[in-house]
């Protein structure tokens, strides 16, 4: 049972379905870093302000004290919220008090694209798990299943193939274990 209900991780929900999200003149990616542990106020506020974000959201469980198994919902990328705005909406979300610091993305299309991917990967329910570091491998795309088409690199975890999906700008992404038969090498 969840402890608080799973919010919204988009707003609008169809943000990352946006035909040209990226290459606006005007609206830009903003990587924002919040205060501590202030993703969802954050999120709240710019919600109610109709600023356009994204941060993407998985369920962490644990088991209570009293061994009951619970739910919450956490950022994947602690302390960050990926904000689509201009820079009068930039203003306004500084008026949060959630923003420790915002960064421009230079390269709004290879940050949607990213954050499509891992979008698709939290959407797929696939148990995710946080890297910190971009690692080397093989680069490989998902041929069969519920993430086909995906895109990532190839890491070895505990004897395990595992598809790295990575948000180059914040350096960090997610892992999900992979079959063999599931991908395909990129040249």
């Amino acid at each position: 049972m969840p402890i608080l209900e799973r919010e919204c991780d988009a707003f609008p929900e169809d943000l990352l379905s946006w035909e040209h999200l990226g290459t606006d003149l005007e609206e830009r990616w903003w990587a924002v870093y919040t205060r501590s542990r202030q993703e969802k106020e954050l999120m709240r506020a710019l919600r109610i302000m109709q600023i356009p974000f994204f941060c993407p959201i998985i369920p962490h469980r644990y088991r209570s004290p009293a061994g009951r198994i619970r739910t919450s919902y956490l950022p994947l990328f602690t302390n960050y919220v990926f904000m689509y705005a201009d820079g009068a909406q930039r203003y306004e979300a500084l008026k949060s008090n959630c923003i420790s610091s915002t960064i421009e993305v230079k390269d709004g299309p290879e940050l949607t694209y990213d954050l499509r991917q891992i979008q698709r990967l939290i959407r797929a329910g696939a148990p995710l798990t946080l890297e910190d570091k971009l690692q080397p491998g093989s680069r490989v795309r998902i041929k069969s299943g519920a993430l086909s088409g995906l895109v990532g690199v190839i890491t070895k975890r505990q004897g395990q193939d595992h598809l790295f999906v990575a948000v180059n700008f914040l350096q960090q992404g997610a892992t999900v274990r992979l079959e063999d038969f599931q991908i395909e090498p990129i040249d």
